[in-house]
């Protein structure tokens, strides 16, 4: 489905990035395979993930049942909105470029949470950890990464 699956060393990092705790509700953008997923929802009181593919959607939620993750409520739809329902996370990790972090997803993040998203145009983006506070979200960049571009109505066109 032309989308990509993200090195073990860029899923740590991400995953170290967010500093979960058990308490913490995870929105996640871009289900894929579900091996991120699978990472958060073993670290996180809950994860919420959304997939715009639903045959990949299906496939993360067979393999996840098989592994016995019940901790996962799935989507399939435009992520760059966020959750369908409005409500807020504790984090929030984006698996695909963006060319700006939506206002949809800093809306949804919950005072004093974390966002990690890879941001930017090109054909590299930087990977930013973002904290919400008063409103805003503060950016710290972490590295250089290449990810597939987020599509969606808040994110790049098809």
């Amino acid at each position: 489905m032309g989308q990509t699956i993200s090195q073990p060393y860029i899923v740590a990092l991400m995953t170290q990035e967010l500093r979960l705790n058990h308490f913490c509700e995870v929105l996640e953008i871009g289900t894929g395979s579900g091996y991120q997923t699978a990472v958060l929802a073993k670290l996180a009181k809950r994860v919420y993930t959304v997939e715009r593919f639903a045959d990949l959607s299906a496939k993360a939620q067979a393999i996840l049942g098989r592994l016995g993750i019940d901790n996962v409520e799935f989507y399939v739809g435009d992520g760059s909105g966020g959750w369908p329902e409005k409500r807020t996370f504790d984090r929030i990790i984006v698996t695909a470029a963006v060319p700006k972090v939506p206002g949809q997803l800093i809306d949804q993040l919950g005072a004093g949470g974390l966002i990690v998203v890879p941001v930017g145009a090109g054909g590299a983006q930087e990977l930013i950890v973002g904290t919400k506070k008063e409103g805003k979200l503060i950016e710290r960049v972490i590295c250089d990464v290449r990810f597939v571009k987020l599509v969606g109505k808040h994110a790049f066109e098809e």
